[in-house]
């Protein structure tokens, strides 16, 4: 019989003595999917993924693997019961073993012959089968990280859990792993459940996204939604980059503002407050040497194919753009931009972190 949820995470609490570190955290997650929980230091990202793990005890709710309960506060199934493949922030490989031992260690069950071939492809897809014979401290880092992804990938658990995977890659090598990673779960109809930080690690892997914050969960969906639509100030500050300009609600799609009046698919038709925030992302704020809106250069930041310009409006307001690197401008040059913003995020002006978190989750 299929089940709808793999996990599913039941209004739990997770307590540092008096400290609340989760607090009513609630989410399911779909057999084949992958989750990431992304948010600050100190949000409650990485309780809550030891808690799924069976390393955190619970003092309120219920956590369930394939519908059976596994931690309450009166039960906890050991870690080594769930079925589950963990990858830690510090490796936590055998040192002992060597990197292609290490793999194959939760393949005792399999004949030699398969568990070769699964070794063998996986180092490949970490590119690491050039160092199947070296022991873990004759690796570096990011290395030592790649066959811990492998370790953990290769006995295709029914459920992988992530703390941060990808932390200590450069940047290349993150994008290209990300993919990879994404690939051979999605191959493997592996489920996974990931913390992190850092968005763009979220954004390859997730399919859903939690943004957490003080212990819960302010908004679950898409990347896409996560992005274009956040339901709270904090997760339009804390995804991407971008900047709030005061205006002026004159209509459902609407807002009059020092550039203009913006036009768009407002997110929140319903909100009642005339005077708001709107949020303005790079990618609104397009080059156009025929634009109305006259900016100056006080800031770019290269990045390969496009440079990140902060403006100056001659209000002393700023936005941010991204032009096409080959628009070489130079800081205190003169440039001209319009905007194209197709979903309309406001926020009522002046409203608190604690305020929005309280509407997000209303």
């Amino acid at each position: 019989m299929s089940i709808e949820y793999l996990l599913e995470v039941d209004n739990i609490t997770c307590r540092y003595g008096q400290d609340r570190a989760v607090d009513g955290l609630n989410f399911d997650v779909r057999p084949g999917s992958v989750t990431c929980l992304l948010g600050p230091s100190g949000c409650g990202k990485t309780t809550a993924l030891r808690a799924i793990a069976g390393f955190q005890a619970l003092a309120k709710g219920e956590i369930r693997i394939e519908g059976e309960p596994v931690s309450t506060p009166l039960q906890l199934v050991p870690p080594e019961r769930r079925q589950l493949g963990m990858v830690f922030q510090d490796h936590a490989l055998f040192p002992h073993l060597k990197v292609a031992d290490n793999v194959a260690a939760g393949l005792r069950h399999q004949d030699e012959s398969l568990r070769r071939q699964t070794v063998n492809g996986l180092l490949e897809r970490m590119d690491l089968n050039a160092l199947g014979d070296r022991f873990p401290h004759e690796l570096s880092g990011g290395q030592q990280q790649r066959v811990a992804l492998a370790r953990a990938l290769a006995p295709r658990p029914r459920l992988l859990l992530m703390d941060e995977p990808f932390s200590n890659l450069d940047l290349d090598l993150r994008e290209r792993l990300g993919v990879e990673v994404h690939d051979l779960l999605k191959e493997h109809g592996i489920t996974a459940v990931m913390v992190t930080h850092d968005q763009y690690d979220a954004f390859v892997l997730g399919d859903e996204v939690g943004i957490m914050s003080q212990g819960n969960i302010l908004q679950w969906d898409t990347p896409y939604n996560v992005y274009h639509e956040p339901t709270s100030r904090f997760v339009a500050d804390f995804i991407g980059n971008g900047v709030f300009i005061r205006g002026t609600r004159t209509g459902d799609r609407t807002v009059d503002t020092e550039l203009g009046v913006i036009e768009g698919t407002l997110d929140r038709p319903a909100l009642t407050s005339a005077l708001v925030d709107v949020l303005i992302r790079p990618d609104d704020v397009l080059p156009d040497p025929d634009g109305a809106i006259s900016a100056r250069v006080s800031r770019k930041a290269f990045k390969g194919a496009d440079i990140l310009y902060t403006l100056t409006l001659p209000s002393g307001t700023t936005l941010l753009s991204l032009f096409p690197s080959h628009d070489n401008f130079s800081v205190g040059d003169h440039v001209r931009v319009r905007l194209n913003v197709d979903h309309l995020v406001v926020f009522p002006i002046g409203k608190t972190v604690a305020e929005s978190m309280a509407s997000a989750t209303a």
